[in-house]
This record gives C-alpha cells, structure tokens and sequence, in this order.
C-alpha cells in the first residue's frame, strides 16, 4: 500500500502541489472560524467550587464579567449621562450606579457607609457593568470597545473581561509580526545550513502548509486557546523541520542507487515514511502527555499540537517529494558551501575528556534538580501584561483609590435568618484584610427599610433563591496572603451553608495553582514514562532509553534551573509544557546520534570510531536542528509583550541549545564507555 501511494505521488508530482495548494482554501476558511479563548481561567476543573460558583454568578447574577468604571471629579448630571448611554449598548445587562439608588441631590457625605465605601473614593466614585455573556465573549468584548467610545481620560476601567480584551488585542497585532519574523530567520538558518539556494524555499513551503493545514482542521476542535493559538506555528515549524531535512536525505541516498528521480523518490518516501512515524512518535507521546492534565489548557494544546506533528509528517511525504521533483535540476544546480564546519576535532576534544564529561553528568543531576523545583511560578494572568495597557492602568487605580486589590463573591441559598447573616458579616469584616463585605443584609434595616431598596440593587444581590456577598480584599491574587484569605471565607461561609461557594478572580487562581503544581508532576511523569517505552521498543534496549532519557532530563533541569538561581519567575504555563516538549522535541536528537553509532557497530568498526563517525555525522543535522528552533522562537522573544508566551518561547529556545550541547558533549562519552553494557542490555545491539 505505502508503495502504491508512493508510486501515485511521483507521477502526478504536479497534480499532488495543485491539490495541496488547494486545500489552502478551506483550511484558511477553518482557521477563520475558529474560535479562540482568551479566558485562561475557563480551562480549570468543572469540579472546582470556584468554577461551579462563577458559573452560577453568570447564570443568575450576570455578573462573572463585571467590569468596574472608575471616574474622576466628573460632574453627577454627567456621569448620569454617561451611565444611561452605556446601559444601551446592547450586551451590556445592567450598570450599577449608586445615585440610581439614591438619587443626585443627597451628598455623598449623608450616604449609608455600606454605600459610600464600595461607590466612592476621595476624588471620584464607581460604576459596576455587567454583561449578558460571558467575560471572554464576542458581544463582552465588543461592548467594551462600545463603551470606550464612551469614555475620556477621567475615566478608568478595570476588570477580567478587560484584561481579556486587553490580551486578544495584544494577539491579534503582535501574532502575525512573530510568526512572519519566524519564518524569515528560519529561512536564514536553512540557506546557512543547508547546500541548496533553492532547497530552503522548499522546506519553507512545506512547513507553511502544514502549519495551514493544523490551523484550519482546528474548526473540529470548535476552539483553541490564545496560547495554543500564538505559539502552535512556531512549534509546528520547530519541530517538523528535521522531518523535511530527513526526506531530502534519504532521497540523495536513494538517487546514488536507482538512475530514474521518480524511482529514487518512490524508494525515499517509503523509507522516510517508516523512519520518521517511528521518529515522530517521541514528540507526538511528548503533547500527548499534556492531554491528561486535569488543566485542560493542556489538552487544548496537545491535540492542536499532536495534530500539527501527523499533518507535518504527512506533507513531508506527499507534498514534499512532488515539489523537489519538479524543481530538481534548479535544486542542484543553485549551490553553495555550507557555512557549517566540519566535526572532527570536536569529537576527539570529546573522547579524550570523556571522564569529566560523565562527571559533569553525574554532579550537575543534584544541584540541576533542587534548582528546577524551586523555581518561582506566578499565576497572576495580569502579570503578563504591560503596565500600560487598559486593564493593568485600572487595576492599579481600583487598588490604589478604591482599596481594591481584588473582590471575592459568595453564592450561598438565600432564606437564612438576618441575625445569621448579620453575625457572619461581623466574622467576615474580622478577616485580616478584607476591606469590606457587601449583601442585601447590610442594607436593610432601621434606616433603610426593605420597602425603599430598588430592584435592581435586589436583583444584584439576591436572584433564584441565591444570594451573592460581595467582599473587598486589600491583598492581590496569587499571594499567599489572599490564599489564606480564601480558606477562612470559605470556613465561614460553610458554617453558616454547607453548600455556599467562593469565588471570584483570587478563588479561581488559587485553584489553578493547585491544580497546575498537579499537572507539572504528571505530564513530566507520562511523558518520560511514554518517551522511555518508545525508545525501549525501538532499539530494543532496557540500558538505552534510562541513558537517552536522562540525558535530555538533566537539560530540562538545567533549563528551569536558570530561572530559579536567577531569582526570576516564569507564568505556570511554562514548566507544565517545557517538561514534556521539550523531552518530546530534543529526544529525537539523542535518537539521531545512537542510531548512527550502533549502524557504525553493526558495520563492524571498533567503539571508538564508531562513536566518532557517529557524532560526526549527527552534529550538522543536530545543529542545523538547534538553530531552526531557536530561530522559529526568537520572533516571539523579540517582539512579544505577553509574558505568559514569551515566557515559553525563551524556556524553548534555551532548551533546544541545552539539550543540543547534552547530546553532543555528554551523550558520546556516555554511549563510548557504557558500550559493553549496553550490548548486554539489548537485544541484537550489533546485529
């Protein structure tokens, strides 16, 4: 079968590129419709009580988008306008203003202090939107941009559906710079690299399409994270390159052996092809692995990624081959040097120092280790952003003028006793930083009847048998201080109804903390534990995958240990991914070099030779490899604001150059002395 397909590729080379091409079509029409989520915090457990609580806020409440209007010394009869034009846009539920409640002529002065501490600061007061949908919806964010219309520089707005507004824009104006940017270096590096001015252009054309191809078979996903979104192409083009690389090789293999191109590109794509599934199996289990994080973000990833490493695959061998088969003779006639040296005195500088490299090995594991699981992870999403931009600007004016750090919400069964209630506001107000705590219960009583309070401050407090209690904290998310805030709201709130939930902006970063320190420990446990079968069965080894394994571990715990000794923090996306991306990506150069040794073994050589040629030969396409992933990360690097995916692309970049010095000064020696043993270990090793 796989000959047949390879026999209709190259006769119908033409045909193959045109149908390719076309299929551009409706991928690009996929990659349009599909939705991207820039709500982080949505990926959580549906289990989490945070998440059932800001689902029932949404549902009854609408107020899971509440976005705060902060407004300096404007004129009442203004704000009021100002108030009136923004409930008419049309996603927008409802805009709490206090003097709706009160009416304008009393002074803020003669206002319930419950009031006037939630709606007033020194020099300006509060209005609270909310939204018919969701914070991360189409219609939230579009009314955001409504609303901004609205707004001049004495006003200030701040919130999660801002912050998100905030990051879809950062998105959609710096995506298309990096990836563009991406593209261009990795070009650079393959003319560099490779012999052929032409060839480049070629492995380009393939990556790109397969990149299309991922984006647009998104659409039966139905959405993909922003992350997932901003650095699936530039992963894609990293780690599917060497693939393209591989086929062009195996093709000027089979050309010395059958006189006919079309013959010789049947006989490439047949073994490529068998070669490079085998090969792709080590990245595709890597992303598998982030598929059972309970953090489905990481789902969202693997399979966008795992798809990207089949599709990379299947251009490599279909589009591939039909375009350097009509373009061969311009191939090989445009050369040039390659501007990569020769290896040979590496390898003897290797071998003659193997003892200190195996030494190096062995006492760089403990202080790698301990380093690596210190690092300083944040989860504040805010944090990744500029302090420019809107939703920090605001955050820092809700702390500053309001006292705001951030808010907490209890949804708990409405029907309990007001003396109750009472008692548990007291309880609440004794909390070690809370500001202040807001319910329906603080407004009623001897100075203002039940009769008096208006509807719509009712129905933001109580709805469907619920009600919701607003409290302020002076702490920000993701501290320590705000965590163990959290745990005795929560202990209050279950005394007085065991089936009240917490939540809020604090709530669900705590357990995404949580849940993330989780995941880190199985994704890195899975993929190791899939990666080490995979390298078991290939090469038929027990010794072989402990020593290919370590080796790229040991570069793991290099990588994040840099961070920790250089007391810098890195988003809580990072160490989930670079554990089983960067094992998935980089294993395969470790493959690459301990194929080639046992084939030199299996010709007959002695050890030492074998490990020489070995190494080599490898070090041009590792190398080559190195410098394609660091180019493809490098346009992130350099033009990314958002921390969260630069943060990622850096780790990569400094993993891939890591694990590619590993495998060329450590893996060597390593295989050379250990050679007896591994013979022993494996089953057929020189046969």
């Amino acid at each position: 079968m796989l000959n047949f397909f390879a026999k209709l590729i190259t006769k119908n080379n033409k045909l193959v590129v045109l149908i390719s091409v076309l299929l551009i079509i409706p991928c690009i029409y996929g990659t349009v419709m599909t939705r991207i989520n820039y709500d982080v915090l949505s990926y959580l457990p549906k289990d989490k009580e945070s998440v059932i609580g800001e689902n029932v806020l949404e549902d009854k409440f609408k107020t899971a988008a509440t976005t705060f209007l902060m407004i300096d010394n404007m004129p009442q009869s203004d704000v009021k306008k100002l108030s009136k034009k923004i409930k008419e846009i049309p996603a927008v539920n409802d805009v709490i203003y206090v003097r709706d409640i009160i009416g304008i002529g009393i002074p803020k002065d003669f206002l319930p202090k419950e009031l006037s501490d939630i709606f007033y600061s020194q020099n300006g007061e509060l209005l609270m939107i909310k939204y018919e949908e969701k914070a991360a919806s189409e219609s939230t964010m579009q009314a955001i941009d409504e609303m901004n219309k609205l707004l001049n520089e004495q006003c200030f707005i701040s919130g999660l559906s801002v912050l998100l507004k905030d990051i879809k824009q950062l998105i959609l104006t710096e995506m298309p710079r990096y990836v563009l940017l991406a593209g261009i270096l990795s070009l650079i590096v393959l003319i560099v690299c490779l012999e052929s001015w032409i060839l480049p252009f070629i492995f380009m054309a393939t990556i790109g399409i397969g990149i299309i191809y991922n984006f647009g078979t998104n659409i039966f996903l139905g959405e993909i994270s922003y992350i997932t979104q901003a650095i699936a192409s530039i992963l894609q083009l990293a780690v599917t390159m060497d693939y393209a690389i591989f086929v062009v090789h195996r093709y000027d293999e089979e050309k010395n052996n059958y006189a006919d191109k079309n013959v010789a590109m049947q006989h490439a794509i047949v073994g490529a092809f068998l070669s490079l599934a085998g090969s792709s199996l080590t990245t595709v289990a890597g992303f598998g692995a982030l598929c059972f994080m309970s953090f489905t973000l990481g789902m969202d990833l693997g399979l966008v990624m795992m798809k990207g490493v089949i599709l990379g695959v299947l251009t490599c061998v279909t589009f591939l081959p039909a375009l350097i088969l009509i373009f061969d003779k311009a191939i090989h006639k445009y050369t040039h040097k390659s501007l990569i040296p020769e290896f040979h005195k590496l390898t003897d500088f290797i071998l003659e120092r193997r003892k200190r490299a195996i030494l190096i090995f062995l006492i760089a594991f403990l202080p790698a280790l301990y380093y690596q699981s210190h690092v300083s992870i944040y989860y504040d999403i805010s944090r990744a952003l500029p302090k420019t931009l809107q939703s920090n600007i605001g955050k820092d004016k809700l702390e500053n003028d309001f006292g705001m750090g951030t808010s907490h919400m209890i949804v708990m069964k409405d029907g309990i006793e007001s003396r109750k209630m009472k008692k548990m506001f007291n309880e609440l107000d004794d909390i070690k930083g809370i500001k202040r705590s807001v319910g329906y219960e603080k407004f009623v009583g001897p100075a203002i009847p039940d009769s008096f309070i208006p509807q719509s401050l009712k129905d933001m407090f109580k709805k469907d048998s619920s009600q919701m209690i607003l409290i302020s904290s002076e702490y920000l998310p993701a501290t320590d201080e705000v965590n163990e805030q959290i745990d005795k709201i929560i202990s209050i709130a279950k005394k007085y109804d065991d089936t009240s939930l917490v939540t809020g902006e604090a709530a669900l970063t705590k357990d995404l903390a949580d849940t993330v320190n989780t995941d880190i420990k199985t994704t890195n446990f899975l993929s190791i534990l899939a990666i080490f079968l995979i390298v078991a069965i290939v090469f038929k080894s027990v010794s072989i995958p402990f020593i290919l394994v370590s080796c790229i571990e040991l570069a793991i715990f290099i990588n994040m240990a840099i961070p920790s000794v250089l007391s810098h923090s890195v988003a809580f996306v990072t160490p989930i991914v670079i554990g089983a991306i960067q094992l998935g990506a980089t294993v395969d150069y470790s493959i690459l070099l301990t194929t080639r040794f046992q084939e030199e073994l299996r010709k007959g050589l002695d050890k030492k030779t074998a490990i020489q040629t070995a190494t080599q030969s490898s070090a041009k396409s590792i190398i080559t490899s190195v410098l394609v992933f660091l180019s493809a990360n490098l346009g992130v690097i350099f033009l990314s604001t958002l921390d969260i995916i630069k943060g990622i692309c850096v780790t990569l970049a400094r993993g891939s150059i890591i694990s590619g010095l590993v495998i060329l000064f450590i893996l060597p020696p390593i295989l050379y002395v250990l050679e007896g043993f591994i013979n022993k270990t494996s089953l057929k090793w020189k046969n």
